[in-house]
């Protein structure tokens, strides 16, 4: 008998089909990895899974019983719970008290010898010797009187998961749950899954990152476009061959490049002592400095929320320094608008495709001039030139590969994988002197990925400067020549891509710098 399986689950959103008869059965006390490109439907299984929506048709069992859920409530009596991506704790709060929030337990009011009632006073003492039975019978490392603001991104991720655990679940869902984690925390959540599965918990994970199915994962189920195209036993496969089932051809995972010392070539970009504030006069920039040389991809690494996102509006113009300089080509740029910034010759990226490079209610073909529309090839004496406009249009579908079903709709009907081709095609073929790519393969699926890293890599070869940020390490690993860690609002260190280790790198996103250890007298 299986812990959990779905006979035939659909789901429709009018014509459309997100789930098609999806079969899938998964033992008790196993991992099993569902992978798949964006938008293949595994958010949406797994919504139904958690009562977060319920099926058109098909059924849900566990333990071989139909059951029928209206809400994630439903889902949680019946003994799954799922972490999500994005937590949901309470920062101000203790672990013990995000972990109980909810279930309080009260204390109870005695009155003579024979009334007893719970009182609206909660009794902590009796909450957190509880939490504390369970972070020792799960062998977590948290304290419980922690406040979670203080504590790190990992710590969060285990919280989540005792908060579930607590309430008795014997299959757990996790969605992406080392999106934004560094690799020793990384290191530590698959060692948990580890443990959890030994104590007889069922695991559903999502995940794009093939390293870790491969590590901790029993089976794994391959969705695309909304059906199960493989299901596999992990000891009776590879990356290679996932990569390969998903995207329908062979996937080059690991870029392999010839790294070259760019020291003594032109210094094309540099920061120097760049800091800035919040609107609440915070400073969340701190003397920033780099540079970066022609021919160099120049990557910044670190855990999210580090100063990343207010890096990349100075440098575009979307928030002023308020201390420091920039310099393109020797030319003083510091506070520019982002319409002249581009017109220096700066591609960019940004880290919100939607938010901030497309407008979904814009054809395809205006947002791939967005930006550079004011160009003479594009309009002229006021009036855009309409067909030069198409002409262009065309072109870059054609050789970026961007698969649209009309190619003059909007940008709203493309996949994210797409939309981002858009514009990659859009700040490549502007022939910039830098790129600054942020995040540039967020949400996009394997075949996507691997385009992108190739055009980065193009760029590099036609002696073009790239920054690179980015949350995924494998990312910055394997692209950059030298790669500079953010921790805090500062740059922690600098260091060359070719003589580090992902677990040097993950002690500079911890906020530890054992060559700057040294220097001070310390290990």
């Amino acid at each position: 008998m299986y812990k959990i399986e779905t006979l035939n689950l659909t789901k429709r959103f009018g014509n459309f089909v997100a789930n098609d008869n999806i079969n899938i059965a998964i033992k008790e006390g196993e991992i099993t990895a569902i992978v798949g490109e964006n938008g293949a439907g595994k958010t949406t299984l797994m919504n139904m899974l958690y009562g977060l929506s319920q099926p058109t048709s098909g059924e849900i069992r566990i333990d071989g019983k139909p059951v029928n859920f209206k809400s994630p409530i439903d889902a949680i009596e019946h003994g799954i719970g799922m972490v999500h991506q994005h937590f949901k704790l309470v920062p101000s709060l203790t672990v013990f008290e995000n972990i109980m929030l909810g279930i309080e337990m009260k204390k109870k009011i005695k009155i003579g010898n024979r009334f007893k009632f719970d009182s609206f006073i909660i009794d902590e003492k009796k909450e957190k010797k509880e939490v504390q039975r369970i972070i020792e019978l799960y062998k977590f490392d948290l304290n419980p009187d922690d406040k979670v603001e203080n504590i790190s991104i990992g710590a969060k991720q285990r919280i989540e998961i005792l908060k579930m655990l607590y309430r008795n679940v014997d299959i757990l869902i996790f969605d992406e749950p080392t999106a934004v984690l560094t690799p020793q925390e990384v290191d530590e959540i698959l060692e948990s899954f580890k443990e959890l599965k030994k104590q007889g918990k069922t695991i559903i994970l999502i995940t794009h990152k093939l390293r870790e199915v491969m590590e901790v994962s029993d089976n794994v189920v391959v969705i695309k476009r909304g059906k199960v195209l493989g299901e596999k036993r992990t000891k009776d496969t590879n990356s290679e061959e996932l990569a390969k089932i998903m995207v329908g051809r062979e996937v080059l995972i690991n870029v392999n490049k010839d790294r070259a010392k760019k020291e003594d070539a032109p210094v094309v970009y540099e920061l120097r002592n760049i800091s800035t504030e919040s609107q609440s006069g915070k400073k969340c920039l701190d003397d920033i400095s780099f540079e970066i040389h022609e021919g160099e991809i120049l990557g910044i690494a670190g855990v999210e929320g580090n100063g990343q996102s207010e890096l990349v509006k100075v440098i575009t113009g979307l928030m002023e320094a308020t201390e420091g300089e920039i310099y393109l080509k020797g030319k003083k740029i510091t506070n520019k608008w982002p319409k002249d910034i581009r017109k220096s010759g700066i591609g960019i990226i940004p880290e919100d495709r939607y938010a901030q490079g497309l407008c979904k209610d814009m054809r395809i073909s205006e947002n791939i001039i967005a930006g550079y529309h004011d160009r003479e090839e594009y309009s002229k004496n006021g009036f855009m030139r309409f067909n030069k406009i198409e002409e262009k249009s065309t072109d870059f579908i054609y050789k970026y590969d961007i698969r649209v079903a009309d190619k003059d709709g909007n940008i709203s009907q493309l996949s994210g994988g797409n939309a981002q081709k858009v514009i990659i095609a859009r700040e490549f073929e502007s022939d910039p002197c830098l790129l600054i790519a942020s995040q540039p393969t967020r949400g996009v699926d394997i075949g996507s990925i691997e385009f992108i890293h190739n055009q980065l890599l193009k760029l590099r070869k036609r002696n073009k400067a790239v920054l690179l940020i980015s949350s995924e390490l494998s990312e910055i690993m394997n692209l950059s020549d030298r790669i500079a860690v953010m921790y805090k609002g500062k740059i922690i260190g600098i260091v060359n891509a070719e003589e580090t280790t992902a677990s040097e790198l993950g002690l500079l996103m911890a906020g530890i710098n054992k060559n700057e250890d040294k220097k001070h007298g310390g290990i």
